[in-house]
């Protein structure tokens, strides 16, 4: 192959991968890849966290996290299940803070 070949193949190549390397970075309104894994590694702690919590009703209680942030909604008993499901996520390891939009019926 010739130099100007090679050259011309090198640039496409840099041309294609620059995007996708430039799509892995993280924004105000978006996760990286590797944000996205730990925020569900988190989620996972937080869900473990409630459910060896035996005063909670963890199948009531949903999790999701975005960049740290623990979100707290669903359904508990007391305005007590509410304090305690906050208390417990901001416990975790990895919790940045914690949105408790649970509601008492």
């Amino acid at each position: 192959m010739t130099r100007f070949k090679l050259t011309l193949l090198a640039a496409a190549g840099l041309a294609l991968a620059g995007p996708t390397m430039v799509g892995c970075a993280s924004t105000r309104t978006t996760e990286s890849a590797g944000e996205y894994v730990d925020d569900s590694v988190i989620t996972t702690k937080v869900k473990a966290a409630i459910l060896n919590e035996p005063s909670l009703h963890s199948l009531q209680i949903s999790v999701k996290t975005y960049k740290d942030v623990v979100q707290l909604s669903g359904f508990v008993d007391s305005s007590a299940s509410v304090r305690l499901a906050g208390k417990v996520a901001a416990g975790v390891h990895g919790v940045g803070s914690v949105r408790n939009d649970l509601v008492v019926k």
